[in-house]
C-alpha cells in the first residue's frame, strides 16, 4: 500500500444520467475535484479543467440490452485501465433494479471486470442516507420521505417498474438470475464485530466471484470503504452499488488524509429567469412533487401536459414546445408533465427520446431559461444525450440525492446551463419549488 495519492483516484461509470450526477454532488460536497463527462473524455477537454479525484462518464446502460451494452462499456473499461485508476464504481440505481435483458448488472459485471484484475468484485447494497437497506443480502427501501421501509419484492413502486420489476429482494438471488454465478455475503454482523484479519480472511475465500456486503448504517459504509480501498491499491479493482460506494471510498479517504474532513454546501440560489421542468417519472413521488409546485402560493408553475399523439409522433413536439416557450419568453416558469401512457400506446423509450426531443426544442427558442429540471431516470438520460453537452460539473444539492449541475458545451446559449436530473423517487415534495426559489 502507498500513502501517495494517485493523479487520479477514482472513476465512476453511471448507468443513468440522474444516478451519474448524484455521485458526482457526493465528492463536490466532500470538497473533492470532480467532473461528470457524457462519454469517455478526450485528453484536451480535461486540460483546461485541471487536476481532479474523481472522474464520472454518465450513460444509459440501464435502458439498453446486453448486446449493446458491450459497446457502451468496453471503452470505459479500457479508459479507466488506461488511467491506472485504483477503483473503477459501475454506479446503478440504488434499488438494483434491472433484469437479465436490460440494463443487466451481470452484464456490465462480465464487461468491465477483464479491465480491473482485482480478485474481489464488490457489491455494495445499502445507501443509508437515501433509506436503502440491506440486511441478511435483501434489499429495503423506503417510498418517498417519511414512508415505511419495505423489502424491495413488496415496495409499492419497484415491485412494479414497467421495465424492470423487482420481485426479488435478495441480491445474490438477484444477481445469480443475471448469470453472477457466484455471490458470498458480508453481513451486517461481521461489519460490526470482525476483526481486519478476519474480513479479510473472508473475503480472500470468496473472491472468485462477487462479494456483496450488508449496509444499515454509515459505519458499515466506513468500514466497507476501507476494506475495498486497500485492496484497489494493491490491484484495481471493479465495484458495484450506489452512490454509498463513493460514500464508503470518500470516509476511508478522510481518515487518511486524502480527502477534508468536513465538505462543502453551496445553498443553491434562487433562478435569475424562467425554470423549465420536465416531469417524465410516472413514480407516485414525482406525481406529488409537480403537483405540489403547481399548487404552491404565487403560482409558482404553468403546467403543461404532455398526452402521446393520436398519429405520428409519440408527441406533438413542435405544438409541446410552443406552448412551453411562448410561457417561458413571458418570464412564467412551466412544468411540463407526461401523462399516463396506455396499454398498447407508445414505450417508455419512445416516450424518454421524445422528451429528449422537447427539451432540445424549448431551449432553441426559449434562450432566456438558464435552469432546467429534468425528473425520471430515462427521460434524464435521454433528454441530455439529445444535447450537445460534454461535460457536468456540481453547483450543489437540493436535497439528499438531488443535485443540481451546470453544463459544460461548445454551444454558448448551453455552456453554464444549470440542469437537475432527478430519479423517479427522489426528492422531497417541494423539491421543484426548491429548483426555482432555491435553498439559501
Amino acid at each position: 500500500m502507498t500513502d501517495v495519492a494517485p493523479p487520479l483516484k477514482y472513476v465512476w461509470y453511471g448507468d443513468d444520467f440522474t444516478g451519474a450526477s448524484d455521485t458526482l454532488a457526493t465528492f463536490a460536497s466532500a470538497g473533492l475535484r470532480a467532473l461528470l463527462c457524457l462519454g469517455t473524455p478526450a485528453a484536451g477537454r480535461l486540460e483546461a479543467i485541471g487536476p481532479l479525484d474523481a472522474l464520472g462518464i454518465a450513460g444509459a446502460a440501464r435502458t439498453m440490452s446486453s448486446d449493446e451494452m458491450v459497446a457502451e462499456l468496453e471503452p470505459v473499461g479500457r479508459y479507466a485501465a488506461a488511467m491506472c485508476v485504483p477503483l473503477l464504481h459501475y454506479k446503478c440505481c440504488s434499488t438494483f433494479d434491472s433484469s437479465p435483458d436490460i440494463g443487466s448488472l451481470g452484464a456490465a459485471m462480465r464487461i468491465l471486470k477483464p479491465h480491473m484484475p482485482n480478485r474481489l468484485l464488490a457489491v455494495v447494497g445499502g445507501q443509508p442516507g437515501l433509506e436503502r437497506y440491506c440486511a441478511f443480502g435483501n434489499l429495503f427501501a423506503g417510498a418517498g420521505q417519511g414512508s415505511d421501509v419495505f423489502r424491495l419484492d413488496r415496495h409499492p413502486t419497484m415491485s412494479r417498474h414497467p421495465s424492470t420489476p423487482m420481485g426479488e429482494a435478495d441480491l445474490r438471488l438477484h444477481l445469480r438470475a443475471q448469470g453472477v454465478e457466484h455471490v458470498a455475503l458480508i453481513g451486517w454482523r461481521q461489519l460490526g464485530s470482525a476483526a481486519d484479519r478476519e474480513l479479510d480472511s473472508l473475503i480472500d475465500d470468496e473472491s472468485e466471484g462477487a462479494v456483496l456486503f450488508d449496509v444499515l448504517d454509515d459505519s458499515h459504509l466506513a468500514r466497507i470503504g476501507e476494506l475495498i480501498w486497500r485492496r484497489a491499491l494493491r490491484e484495481p479493482l471493479l465495484a458495484v452499488g450506489a452512490s454509498s460506494v463513493a460514500q464508503a471510498t470518500i470516509a476511508h479517504w478522510r481518515r487518511i488524509g486524502w480527502a477534508p474532513e468536513t465538505g462543502r454546501e453551496t445553498p443553491i440560489k434562487p433562478a435569475t429567469g424562467p425554470v423549465f421542468t420536465l416531469v417524465g417519472s410516472q413514480s407516485p413521488v414525482s406525481r406529488r412533487q409537480a403537483e405540489a409546485a403547481l399548487g404552491a402560493d404565487g403560482g409558482l408553475y404553468e403546467g403543461v401536459r404532455l398526452d402521446p399523439a393520436d398519429a405520428g409522433d409519440v408527441l406533438d413536439v413542435e405544438t409541446h414546445a410552443a406552448t412551453c416557450a411562448h410561457l417561458l419568453s413571458q418570464g412564467r416558469s412551466v412544468l411540463a408533465f407526461k401523462g399516463p401512457v396506455a396499454d398498447g400506446g407508445p414505450s417508455r423509450i419512445e416516450m424518454a427520446r421524445a422528451c429528449g426531443r422537447l427539451l432540445q426544442r424549448v431551449l432553441e427558442r426559449a434562450p432566456a431559461v438558464r435552469r432546467v429540471g429534468i425528473a425520471g431516470g430515462d427521460t434524464s438520460s435521454l433528454s441530455i444525450e439529445a444535447l450537445n453537452v460534454w461535460a457536468l460539473s456540481s453547483v450543489g444539492t437540493l436535497s439528499s440525492g438531488v443535485s443540481l449541475t451546470r453544463a459544460h458545451a461548445d454551444d454558448p446559449r448551453l455552456d453554464g446551463l444549470e440542469l437537475m436530473l432527478k430519479g423517479g423517487q427522489m426528492g422531497p415534495v417541494d423539491v421543484f419549488t426548491r429548483l426555482v426559489r432555491g435553498t439559501g
